[in-house]
């Protein structure tokens, strides 16, 4: 039985969320059908919209990966960002992405509203404030958006998407690093592409195209505009960004997905990237984290230090006796 999303997500325990959609025509998201028509042009799609609509909501993308019949992303929540916008910030935005309202309009468009209009008006603020760092809306919109594009191209009705998406809580450098590859090296494991920088519809294509053109490729100034930068090692006070120089998790895929593709289960490379170290991962449990991540763990990953500190966050109510899921999980693969 699915976790209701409240126990799933938990702003003040970790911004950093992955989600995955699936396709319930499978093959029909992206790929050929049995007459040979393509529907690869619907990878293009879903790469606009996700990172077009990220510009409105106050929600950044670490990483993703567009994939046949699926797509993976790695979300993080800016909160300090969204409270720091204004009220015509905000409307602005919401108007990018739905109509609004009678009044919101007349607010854009400059118009004087009554005491009791803007009564009404701020309450809708205050409620569009809180979606735009909310991953369920910007998932909401975002499928609803395919789906409404595929049934009119497809000329049909009913349901695209294999029920609601799925979520995981990342609580910690450990499990945003192991995600985070585990969705750029998809395309690697599916044997769609030779390596991390020419995987079509990846974040990690566009991060190492452009730390080729830039100068300085760590500096976050010159990193892909539009995706979340990788702020250097982790600092007191820390950067916003990802923790980690960007040219050590370039260096970490280029790594892994060379050990995918021997053809060895379980070969290690003696020359592992140091980053390992750091991080605190072995290199025999980073291979596997890149290989089965959904599948290892339930929607909360991290240190076990990391998963009984916040847990708390994500229990509404008192559960003193409730049993951790995902536990033993967390203790075998993160140490």
């Amino acid at each position: 039985m699915p976790k209701p999303r409240k126990e799933l997500v938990s702003l003040d325990a970790t911004p950093y969320y992955h989600c995955t959609s699936r396709c319930v025509r499978r093959s029909f998201l992206c790929g050929v059908d049995r007459d040979g028509r393509s529907y690869e042009h619907r990878r293009a799609w879903i790469e606009s919209l996700l990172l077009k609509q990220a510009q409105a909501f106050s929600i950044e993308i670490a990483a993703y990966a567009i994939m046949s019949n699926h797509f993976h992303v790695v979300l993080y929540v800016d909160q300090a960002a969204a409270k720091s916008l204004t009220d015509a910030d905000v409307v602005r935005r919401w108007h990018s992405l739905y109509q609004g309202s009678p009044l919101s309009r007349r607010f854009a468009n400059g118009e004087a509203l009554s005491a009791g209009e803007r009564f009404y008006l701020d309450k809708s603020i205050r409620d569009w404030r809180s979606r735009l760092i909310s991953i369920s809306w910007f998932m909401r919109r975002l499928n609803e958006t395919v789906a409404r594009l595929a049934n009119d191209e497809d000329g049909c009705t009913g349901h695209f998407w294999e029920g609601r998406f799925k979520s995981q809580a990342l609580l910690d450098e450990k499990a945003l690093a192991a995600c985070m590859a585990y969705v750029d090296l998809n395309p690697i494991r599916a044997g769609l592409a030779r390596t991390p920088e020419t995987s079509d519809y990846t974040s990690v294509k566009k991060r190492a195209a452009q730390a080729r053109r830039a100068r300085l490729p760590n500096h976050p100034q010159q990193q892909v505009r539009h995706l979340l930068p990788f702020a250097g090692n982790p600092q007191e006070p820390m950067p916003h960004g990802i923790p980690m120089p960007l040219t050590d998790y370039l260096d970490l895929l280029d790594w892994t997905g060379r050990q995918l593709r021997q053809d060895k289960r379980g070969s290690i490379n003696c020359d592992e990237p140091p980053i390992l170290d750091r991080i605190g991962i072995a290199p025999g449990d980073w291979l596997h984290l890149t290989q089965h991540f959904e599948t290892e763990f339930t929607g909360l990953v991290g240190a076990v230090t990391s998963l009984r500190s916040k847990i708390k966050h994500f229990w509404r109510e008192r559960h003193e006796n409730r049993r951790i899921s995902g536990l033993r999980a967390c203790s075998l693969r993160f140490t």
